[in-house]
C-alpha cells in the first residue's frame, strides 16, 4: 500500500499540517509529520479540503454519448475536486429499472475517476404518470437512495405523495425539479423587465415555488424527506426557511451558476446562458448567497448538464437547456461566497462535501479530515486566477458560460480512497 504525505496544507482553510496518507486511509494529521517512504506533496499552503460531492449531475450514458460519457463525466469531476458525484436518470433508456441503474453504477466503478451513484427515475419514463421501481432499484447492487424525474416536474401531486411515502420505508428522498408546467408553456427565461423588452417568452418565479410550497406541506403530512433540486428565486429561499422553521424534513441546493450570473446577459441572445431553472434577477443572486451561507439552502449542485456544439450554437429558441459546471463550481463558489465573506473554507467543505454526502447516503464521503478516515481529498491553489478555456475541460461538452472569464482558484490534486486522480492539474 503506498504512502503520500502532503506537506503544508491548509486544512479546510486552517493554519498549515501534514496529512499523512496510508493506503486508502488518512494515517495522521499534524505538524512535522516524517516523510520515510512516502511520496511527498508539497502543498505550499494549499486549501485542502474533503473531496467534493455532487448531488446533481448529467452524465448522459446510456443514450447521448454525443454529450457527456460516464468517463469523460468522472474525469470532468476529478478535474473540478469531485470524488463522488449522484447521475440524474434523465438517460435514453430513462434509469427507471434496476438494470439500468445498475449499469451506470458498474461503469463508474470500472472508471474509477469518482465514485458514480445512479439517481433514480421517480416515474416510468419520467412521463409523471406511473411511480418507477423505487423498491427495486434501492435493492440493487446501486442501492439508489435518491429519486428524481429532474428535467421535468413531478407535477400530480397524488404520484407526488404516493413517491414520498414509498421512499419513506427505506430512508430515500425525492429530489424535486420545481416547475408548474402550464405556468412555463413556451417560456424562454425569466419572467420580468429583461424578457419584456426582449419580448421572450417569460418563466414566472410563482412557477417554482408554488411547487415547492406544496411539496413541503406533502412531505410534512408524510414525515418523508424532500429535496428541492437548483432553486432560484428569494420566494423559494423564504418558503424553504419557513418550511425548516416547521420542522419539516426539506433539503435545498443550488447551482453556481445561479450564485454568479443573472437574466441581464441574455441580452446577448447567446444561448451559452440557457438554463433551466431561468438565469434570475440580481436580488435573487443576492437572497440565493444569503441563503448558503446561513444555510437555509444547504448545498451546491451543479446541474452539469453537457450538449454538443449543433444543440447550442444555434437560436436561442431552438437551444437546448444547460450548462456544464463540475470543472469550475468550486472557483465560482470561491468567488460568489469565500471573497465575499459569506462562508469560509470550512462551510465551503460542509455545503459542497459533508452536507450533500449526507442527503445522498454517500458512505465514505464528505468525511473530516482526519486521522481513521477514507482518504478522500481535493487539494486547491487558492491563489490561482486565470480565464475559463473550454478547450481544456475534460468534459466531452463545452457549453460553459464563464469562456474567457477570469475566476480565481483551480484544484491541483484529487485523491479517491488514496488514489491519485488529478495531479499537478492534470488528470492521472
Amino acid at each position: 500500500m503506498s504512502k503520500i504525505l502532503i506537506r503544508g496544507a491548509k486544512v479546510l482553510g486552517g493554519e498549515p499540517q501534514d496529512v499523512l496518507i496510508d493506503g486508502d486511509t488518512i494515517a495522521a494529521v499534524g505538524t512535522g509529520l516524517p516523510a520515510e517512504g512516502a511520496e511527498v506533496v508539497e502543498a505550499d499552503g494549499k486549501v485542502l479540503l474533503p473531496g467534493l460531492v455532487d448531488l446533481h449531475t448529467h452524465l448522459r450514458e446510456p443514450g447521448r454519448e454525443d454529450s457527456e460519457t460516464v468517463l469523460t463525466g468522472t474525469r470532468a469531476a476529478a478535474s473540478g475536486g469531485y470524488t463522488a458525484v449522484f447521475a440524474m436518470a434523465n438517460t435514453f433508456p430513462v434509469a427507471d429499472t434496476a438494470g439500468v441503474v445498475e449499469q451506470v453504477y458498474r461503469l463508474g466503478r470500472e472508471h474509477g475517476y469518482c465514485d458514480v451513484q445512479p439517481i433514480g427515475a421517480v416515474t416510468v419514463g419520467l412521463e409523471g404518470r406511473k411511480l418507477a421501481e423505487l423498491g427495486a432499484m434501492h435493492e440493487s447492487a446501486a442501492g439508489v437512495t435518491v429519486f428524481s424525474d429532474d428535467g421535468k416536474c413531478v407535477d400530480d401531486a397524488v404520484i407526488m405523495r404516493r413517491a414520498l411515502e414509498y421512499v419513506k420505508a427505506f430512508g430515500g428522498v425525492v429530489a424535486q425539479h420545481a416547475q408548474e408546467p402550464r405556468l412555463t408553456e413556451g417560456a424562454q427565461m425569466n419572467e420580468g423587465v429583461v424578457s419584456a423588452e426582449l419580448g421572450l417568452g417569460g418563466w414566472p418565479a410563482v412557477a417554482e415555488e408554488s411547487i415547492i410550497a406544496r411539496d413541503v406541506l406533502l412531505a410534512e403530512h408524510v414525515g418523508s424527506r424532500v429535496h428541492i433540486c437548483h432553486l432560484s428565486t428569494a420566494g423559494s429561499v423564504e418558503i424553504v426557511r419557513w418550511a425548516k422553521s416547521r420542522g419539516i424534513d426539506v433539503t435545498a441546493e443550488v447551482t453556481p451558476h445561479h450564485l454568479l450570473l443573472t437574466d441581464e446577459l441574455v441580452r446577448t441572445y447567446n444561448p451559452v446562458y440557457k438554463v433551466n431553472p431561468p438565469l434570475r434577477t440580481e436580488r435573487d443572486v443576492t437572497a440565493l448567497r444569503e441563503a448558503l451561507a446561513d444555510g437555509t439552502i444547504d448545498i451546491v449542485a451543479t446541474d452539469h448538464a453537457p450538449h454538443p456544439h449543433e444543440d447550442k450554437d444555434c437560436e436561442w429558441a431552438a437551444a437546448a437547456m444547460g450548462m456544464v459546471g463540475l470543472e469550475t463550481a468550486l472557483s465560482v463558489v470561491q468567488q460568489t461566497m469565500v471573497e465575499t465573506g459569506l462562508l469560509d473554507w470550512a462551510g465551503v467543505a460542509d455545503r459542497m462535501s459533508s452536507a450533500p454526502a449526507r442527503i445522498g447516503r454517500a458512505d465514505g464521503h464528505g468525511r473530516p479530515v482526519s486521522a481513521g478516515e477514507p482518504a478522500n481529498l481535493t487539494l486547491v491553489d487558492t491563489a490561482y486566477r486565470g480565464s475559463v478555456d473550454p478547450a481544456g475541460f475534460a468534459s466531452r461538452s463545452r457549453n460553459t458560460p464563464y469562456e474567457g472569464r477570469e475566476l480565481p482558484g483551480r484544484v491541483t490534486h484529487t485523491w479517491l480512497r488514496g488514489k491519485a486522480t488529478l495531479v499537478d492539474g492534470k488528470l492521472a
